[in-house]
């Protein structure tokens, strides 16, 4: 069997590439076709950038090939990724913070399913991985991270950079950390509307000197409200981390906050799901698992979703006693809770790499208001 490079041509001219019109010879998106024998290298170049789209292209070609020119056809599809490029004053790409490399949301669609606890074990896990890891408490109206990590009472110093005035975030356990909770009294409630808990977002982000980040955490409030478009207009999100229980009610609210991310004006890849209150595991009884909240349903989501699943986390009485001292549960070494911790933030990582390799820097949002309706796009 010997192929002929024209067939090849003439199958692919009865499909195109995802986004566009035209076949994918017309197009241009295919860049070359080398035969030799019955085997066939397929160079393409198309313009959307996520992993579904090339995978779906590479499918195609494949299945036409094999349908069209011959079906033991041994063929490998090369595909390259170029963006469009869109007009320079418009676009905010890259490290909004200088010294930042990767900015992740951890969210919830729910309020009290260990959000803020999961923040606070992967931070601390990144910092014994040798990385340089900061968190921006975001949760406005409710910032539980100056406890998490003993730092309740302590206050950000003002230091001097470049002749401008800067909040130093306080540091515990090899953190950096900032919140709102540092600026209120703890019986003071804050009653912002959101013009005012977006100007002390902003102050927290751009008014810091967090020197050189690894990763800078952001502890989102739960659900999918002005916050977090707030965060996503001053920001390039690198991707979000979505935390959920098992259990329906906030796997439906979780399922929101993966479609928030995954708008077409938002666009923040979402890194996978953390399933947190999975089992409990008895003392007395520590071969037995007892889903309390459901089995797996987080899981289940990720699979259903189609993002990654980054882990489960049992539920155990010393993860909330260690917040509530404010010595995350995963400075503990040698224990089950360690290695969790430990697994799940390894996975926040290894997709992290993935997404930095296979997808453009993240945009910043901008929000424009339409008949007193607010509407979000790229800028």
């Amino acid at each position: 069997m010997k192929l002929n490079k024209q067939d090849i041509l003439k199958a692919l001219e009865t499909i195109s590439a995802p986004g566009e019109g035209q076949n994918m010879v017309e197009s241009g998106a295919v860049t070359n076709v080398i035969t030799f024998g019955d085997e066939v290298v397929v160079d393409i170049t198309i313009a959307n950038p996520s992993l579904q789209a090339k995978k779906k292209t590479e499918v195609e070609i494949l299945q036409t090939i094999h349908k069209l020119v011959h079906q033991k056809a041994k063929v490998k599809v090369n595909i390259k990724v170029e963006a469009p490029t869109k007009s320079a004053p418009n676009v905010i790409k890259g490290k909004a913070i200088p010294g930042i490399q990767n900015i992740v949301a951890i969210a919830s669609g729910k309020g009290g399913v260990g959000k803020s606890t999961v923040t606070a074990n992967i931070a601390v896990s990144l910092a014994k991985m040798g990385f340089k890891v900061g968190i921006l408490d975001a949760d406005i109206y409710g910032p539980s991270i100056p406890i998490m990590f003993d730092v309740a009472n302590e206050k950000p110093l003002a230091v001097n950079i470049e002749g401008k005035s800067k909040m130093k975030p306080v540091e515990n356990y090899g953190v950096k950390v900032l919140s709102i909770g540092f600026f209120t009294k703890p019986d003071q409630a804050v009653v912002w509307r959101g013009p005012m808990a977006a100007k002390a977002l902003n102050q927290m982000i751009f008014d810091a000197h967090w020197g050189e980040l690894d990763f800078l955490l952001l502890d989102l409030p739960p659900g999918t409200g002005d916050i977090h478009l707030s965060i996503m207009q001053s920001l390039p999100i690198t991707g979000a981390v979505v935390v959920s229980t098992p259990q329906n009610v906030a796997l439906a609210d979780a399922k929101k906050g993966v479609a928030m991310f995954q708008q077409d004006s938002i666009q923040v890849p979402v890194l996978g799901i953390v399933e947190n209150m999975a089992y409990f595991t008895p003392a007395e009884l520590p071969e037995n698992k007892y889903y309390i909240f459901g089995k797996q349903g987080a899981r289940n989501l990720a699979e259903d979703l189609q993002v990654p699943f980054l882990g489960e986390l049992p539920l155990v009485q010393s993860i909330r006693e260690a917040g509530d001292v404010g010595r995350p549960a995963a400075l503990q070494t040698a224990t089950p809770l360690e290695k969790e911790f430990e697994k799940i933030t390894q996975n926040v990582v290894q997709e992290v790499v993935r997404r930095n390799e296979n997808l453009p820097p993240t945009e910043a949002i901008k929000i424009t208001t339409m008949a007193g309706c607010s509407a979000v796009t790229k800028k």
